[in-house]
């Protein structure tokens, strides 16, 4: 089987209402380009990543001539044809290989007739649980969907209990002053208080603040505190002083940084991500290391569709330790470009897909749909707020949002 062609389409998918984080925000839809990677067997594989229109459609189809002749099932060779360390100076191609090898995995489960979790070792589980992901929101133009006060936060955390039967919570902080969201977070705690806790500012506390805050919230069910603070040794520095396990999905993001994290530790779970990582492969390399290091991990959403979140299906089917619930932004969804519409949550668990490869198909009528919509709105600046259009944080941040 060879490869004939790299096609990339960009798409606007509308959310329940914009999400505000500690860099700015999603302005009510997230923006995706979707790679479907042709054979000369009448095989077509899919993958997707975070997208910037034309320039990121221009980046698959300059990567035709690496690819084009390859066998999909050589993914070491296509490794080394993108990702040359060397070269990869020059053009960091880490999240153009993922959604490519997210291709080629779902073409060789189509070609043999199994599921992708099946050619990454056999699957461990047939259902993955997720949590609950909490923003601070944005209300929409008709004044719905505002999440800004603890209580209106509470809330959420109980109508999104209720709709998909989440056990843990995780809130994206960072926008508002420290105590504030404090006071949001141990509502959620008192909201749902037998559930697990997350919190993850972004990494924009100082390590003293980082450490205090920490210090706030020991007596709840933390999961583990992520991101609190910028850098390995700040986020060393913090670990050494709190009694919560720290995450990362910032600071240990390839191998180099999970070697210096072994040797020196700074972080105890290390979210895995199968764009940030470069593919599902290099993840279930990484777990392993951690398996060997006892470093524990959990899976960070990077805001998929569909075809992202059946990658993570599949990788968290065949990790042998997977002690915590996954983060995943699907339930901001309105819609998906994938055949049957959105993926169903169950008591907080979605299944893995049982079909070929990745297990999913594209709905011709929704890609046409959200294609015109991301040509009638267009792209959003990920690290701006739209209604701070001068505002940017500082590392650490001082300039918080305020809550009236």
């Amino acid at each position: 089987m060879k490869i004939t062609d790299i096609r990339a389409t960009t798409v606007a998918i509308p959310l329940e209402a914009p999400l505000r984080h500690a860099n700015g925000g999603h302005w009510g839809r997230f923006v995706r380009t979707i790679v479907e990677v042709d054979t000369d067997e009448g095989l077509t594989g899919l993958g997707e990543m975070r997208g910037a229109g034309k320039a990121t459609e221009d980046a698959f189809r300059g990567l035709l001539p690496y690819l084009q002749g390859h066998d999909p099932f050589d993914l070491e060779a296509m490794r080394f044809k993108l990702l040359n360390p060397t070269a990869a100076l020059y053009g960091n191609r880490t999240h153009l290989h993922a959604a490519l090898e997210f291709a080629c995995i779902d073409l060789m489960g189509k070609a043999l007739g199994l599921p992708a979790s099946q050619l990454l070792g056999g699957r461990l589980r047939d259902r993955v649980e997720f949590g609950s992901y909490l923003f601070f929101r944005y209300p929409n133009e008709d004044g719905s969907g505002e999440v800004r006060t603890a209580e209106q936060l509470a809330a959420h955390t109980l109508d999104l209990k209720e709709r998909f039967g989440f056990r843990t919570h995780k809130l994206k902080g960072g926008v508002f002053h420290p105590d504030y969201e404090r006071d949001a977070y141990e509502a959620v705690a008192e909201a749902a208080p037998e559930d697990g806790l997350r919190y993850d500012p972004n990494s924009v506390l100082s390590v003293e603040e980082s450490i205090r805050f920490a210090r706030g919230i020991e007596h709840l069910r933390n999961d583990y505190f992520e991101d609190p603070t910028w850098g390995l040794n700040g986020m060393r520095r913090v670990r050494e002083a709190i009694n919560i396990p720290t995450a990362t999905n910032t600071v240990v993001v390839n191998f180099e940084q999970l070697a210096a994290n072994v040797l020196q530790p700074a972080v105890d779970v290390i979210l895995l991500d199968t764009t940030f990582w470069g593919g599902i492969r290099p993840c279930v390399k990484a777990a392993g290391v951690c398996e060997t290091f006892q470093l524990s991990v959990a899976m960070h959403s990077s805001g998929e569709l569909g075809i992202g979140l059946a990658t993570m299906l599949h990788l968290g089917a065949v990790l042998p330790a997977l002690p915590f619930a996954v983060d995943t932004h699907y339930h901001h969804l309105a819609d998906d470009v994938i055949v049957g519409g959105k993926m169903t949550y169950e008591n907080g668990t979605i299944a893995v897909p049982d079909g070929p490869g990745l297990g999913i198909e594209l709905d011709p009528d929704k890609m046409a749909k959200y294609a015109e919509l991301f040509q009638k709105v267009g792209n959003y600046t990920y690290d701006r707020d739209p209604a701070r259009p001068d505002w940017y944080p500082l590392i650490p941040n001082e300039r918080w949002a305020d809550p009236a």
